[in-house]
């Protein structure tokens, strides 16, 4: 497979294989933030990798489905990446709560706890005596914390675990960890579940999940769970020195947005000669 990096694990070399062999039911679906975006100070300041929508466009008419799968609203990922400008491209938001397809999204009402933890999160933060820096970011459907800012931010965040874990219970929500970030979510969806139902419902013959972040996680462990049940996987980590337990459940380790999308158009080269 010239071009195209080798998988450490031999299951990953059977699912790139796979990919290839039947390039039309392939399911090829990524994370954004830290892996077909660069990792900002501000998310509303990122914006996919300068080659990263070429990429998509010439991986999307080859590959049988090709989706972005983020914990950001659908609707945001869409506008920051110009995904908007490939074909075809599927976009599940919010851990998969959220689908946007051929401009058109499908969205479940927000959740009332939500609201709640939206207005006591002011004054958790306060007593918790989160320092300059800590800034919360209201993604509609969800709220998170970043301590990127702040200038211890690991420790920062840390502190904060427990006070933001016990509002989460409160109010009913799920917490999701992240690079430097807290999220309160809603509940029932993450984005392992969110593969798996891809999987099935494109009847796809084989799939590769490319990620970066602690929210990855379930859907590398989805990758293994639908190898086990025979159908062929790849999980690719977009490396970073942040979140090093990523990198070890995957089966491909590349050097982050910029290999992401060098990886994106190999695939579709070697895709177009299957």
């Amino acid at each position: 497979m010239p071009g195209l990096p080798s998988p450490r694990t031999e299951a990953g070399k059977a699912g790139l294989a796979a990919l290839l062999r039947a390039p039309s039911r392939a399911l090829i679906a990524l994370d954004f933030d830290g892996t077909l975006s660069p990792i900002v100070d501000d998310p509303a300041a990122a914006r996919a990798h300068p080659g990263a929508v070429a990429a998509l466009r010439r991986l999307a008419p080859l590959a049988g489905t090709v989706a972005v799968i983020t914990g950001r609203a659908a609707p945001a990922a869409v506008e920051l990446g110009g995904l908007d400008q490939v074909p075809g491209l599927l976009v599940l938001g919010q851990y998969g709560r959220q689908r946007w397809e051929s401009g058109t999204l499908t969205t479940p009402p927000v959740p009332p706890g939500v609201a709640a933890a939206r207005q006591q999160l002011p004054g958790i933060l306060a007593e918790a005596g989160a320092p300059d820096g800590v800034w919360t970011e209201d993604k509609g459907d969800a709220l998170a914390v970043h301590t990127r800012r702040a200038a211890e931010p690991q420790q920062v965040l840390e502190r904060l675990r427990g006070p933001l874990a016990d509002l989460a219970e409160r109010a009913g929500l799920a917490v999701e960890p992240g690079r430097m970030v807290i999220e309160l979510r809603p509940p029932g969806s993450d984005k392992g579940q969110a593969l798996k139902t891809l999987a099935r419902a494109r009847n796809a013959a084989a799939v590769m999940y490319c990620g970066d972040d602690l929210g990855d996680e379930p859907a590398f462990r989805a990758v293994a769970e639908l190898r086990g049940d025979g159908l062929p996987g790849l999980a690719v980590c977009s490396g970073s020195t942040e979140v090093t337990s990523v990198a070890e459940l995957a089966d491909l380790v590349v050097d982050g947005p910029g290999a992401v999308v060098a990886l994106l158009d190999a695939l579709a080269a070697a895709m177009s000669h299957a």
